[in-house]
């Protein structure tokens, strides 16, 4: 992979230190995970924006997950008024109604099973790939399952990112 730096790369290294927290707070919610992004710049590259974004992701306590969680609504109802959420869970925007409310009922089963909403990396999923990845998921081990949302959390870390650090102001 080839070392890129971005006229967007730049902009984020660039801002005011209240303005990088904002950026790194609407990727993810977690606190530490945003400091951690916070005390490594300025980035060289966005690869390097990617790493330390891993390495971060890697650390984070149970708690800072469920921290990092609650910026996430259930699939299927994303945020009203937030592009971001209706972007990513566009999948699930023209699912038929039967399809929804099966997701709505699993998100509620996986919620009462694990303590906390259902989260998967959801951009470029039909709502049928959702819906079968809960009903494989609720059958996991807590511990396994709080590995699986690492993962996914670091997903979805990478394409905000993608989008913070793009081209265009």
């Amino acid at each position: 992979m080839t070392s890129t730096s971005t006229p967007g790369l730049v902009r984020f290294n660039a801002l005011e230190e209240h303005a990088a927290r904002a950026a790194l707070h609407e990727a993810c919610a977690s606190r530490a995970w945003g400091e951690r992004l916070l005390a490594a710049r300025p980035y060289p590259t966005v690869e390097a924006l990617y790493a330390a974004s891993d390495a971060a992701m890697g650390e984070l306590t149970a708690a800072d997950l469920d921290e990092a969680m609650a910026g996430h609504p259930p699939i299927g109802r994303p945020k009203p008024g937030d592009p971001t959420s209706a972007r990513e869970q566009r999948g699930m925007a023209g699912a038929p109604e039967e399809l929804k409310a099966e997701m709505l009922e699993l998100n509620l089963a996986y919620q009462d099973k694990f303590g906390h909403v259902f989260l998967i990396c959801a951009t470029g999923r039909t709502g049928e790939q959702m819906r079968d990845a809960v009903k494989e998921r609720i059958g996991n081990a807590p511990e396994q399952e709080r590995e699986i949302v690492r993962a996914e959390l670091g997903k979805i870390n990478r394409i905000r990112l993608a989008r913070l650090v793009e081209e265009e102001a």
